[in-house]
């Protein structure tokens, strides 16, 4: 039986880090079929009566964004805060994605459907012109992985 879907676009919504504490997520998008579009934030919180909503947070400040499945809310590890306060999704972009052999000078950006989360078309670009760094890769993390790498970003 499927379960019931208990987020919507705009939530914020917290993850457990590995070494104990949590950090914020945003739902920016969602299919409806189990994927997510969204960014995360710090610092670490260490309880999850201690994680609120921050209406000051914008995309700029996120550690993590990226698409990724939606397991660790429907199974209830991840708990959902509540609504951003005057949520706007064109306050929240849905960025191209980067995919990039490590030790190459050129990569890809692709672009997905803002609602079905579906590819639309991908172009290659010189990795000079792009903010690798920061430019989400072209992959769905499954929520282990999402928590795995927040863990690391946060950890001193």
């Amino acid at each position: 039986m499927a379960k019931k879907v208990n987020y919507s676009e705009g939530d914020c919504f917290y993850i457990p880090l590995r070494n104990g504490g949590y950090a914020r997520g945003v739902v920016a998008r969602m299919n409806g079929n189990g994927i997510i579009f969204g960014y995360f934030f710090g610092p670490k919180i260490n309880h999850s009566a201690d994680v609120s909503i921050d209406d000051g947070l914008s995309p700029k400040q996120a550690i993590l964004s990226g698409q990724f499945g939606d397991l660790g809310l429907l199974n209830g590890e991840w708990g959902v805060v509540g609504k951003m306060p005057n949520w706007s999704r064109n306050k929240w972009p849905m960025p191209p994605f980067l995919r990039v052999d490590t030790g190459n000078s050129v990569g890809v950006l692709s672009t997905y459907d803002e609602n079905s989360l579906k590819f639309e078309s991908e172009q290659e670009i010189d990795l000079s012109q792009v903010d690798v760094e920061n430019t989400p890769r072209d992959r769905v993390m499954g929520y282990g992985s999402v928590e795995i790498k927040l863990t690391k970003i946060l950890s001193p």
